[in-house]
């Protein structure tokens, strides 16, 4: 599958030319294909720099979608919370259940067009692995996953792959890696090898909520 330089069917908007523009003036591209419907989780890796958010959003702006985006709910706290809201992003709490996968799928497919962007590193310093709630919510839901990469090496944003879970986990975050191979963070060494965490050990206590 390659690699398209964004150039929308219908005519920009001047938020999305202003937004592109900008992109480019700090030396990104842009690259999209058209998304496979109207509902998806957008993977975004690797997650190393806090200079990922605003790469991020100004592709979002040029795009002209309205990618929504999730995030720890202490983000949202304050005067910033509202604005975080404004610009699509959904508060979480990563210490519930399952249950709030399924409220949070109900919610997407309840939308007539909702893609949700998720970081499934869960934090900018290294951790050994992946968090497995973008895997469940996509399954939940039953929607595609689209691969977006942020790659300070050739300084592009890539919004372009996308790929239907097969339920056999190793084979799809086998394709997952692939499609990231050779994209490089901001910071190399804080980028999580992409393998999901291994199942909790039933024997273990779980950890009592703040």
């Amino acid at each position: 599958m390659s690699d398209h330089l964004m150039r929308p069917a219908a005519l920009p908007t001047w938020g999305q030319r202003t937004a592109l523009r900008l992109l480019n003036l700090a030396g990104w591209q842009l690259h999209y294909k058209p998304l496979p419907g109207p509902h998806g989780i957008a993977v975004v890796y690797p997650h190393t720099s806090n200079w990922d958010f605003p790469i991020g959003l100004l592709s979002k702006w040029a795009l002209g979608l309205k990618f929504r985006w999730v995030a720890k709910d202490s983000l949202f706290r304050g005067p910033m919370g509202r604005l975080m809201r404004y610009w699509g992003g959904i508060p979480i709490d990563r210490r519930a259940s399952m249950g709030a996968t399924r409220q949070l799928a109900q919610t997407m497919l309840a939308a007539p067009w909702c893609w949700v962007a998720i970081t499934p590193e869960g934090t900018r310093g290294y951790r050994p692995h992946w968090k497995s709630g973008f895997y469940h919510l996509a399954q939940t839901a039953k929607v595609p996953l689209l691969l977006v990469y942020i790659d300070y090496g050739s300084k592009v944003l890539s919004v372009v792959d996308t790929l239907e879970l097969s339920g056999d986990t190793e084979r799809d975050m086998a394709a997952i890696a692939a499609v990231y191979e050779g994209r490089r963070a901001l910071y190399p060494e804080k980028a999580a090898p992409i393998k999901l965490a291994p199942p909790r050990d039933p024997s273990e206590p779980q950890r009592r909520r703040a």
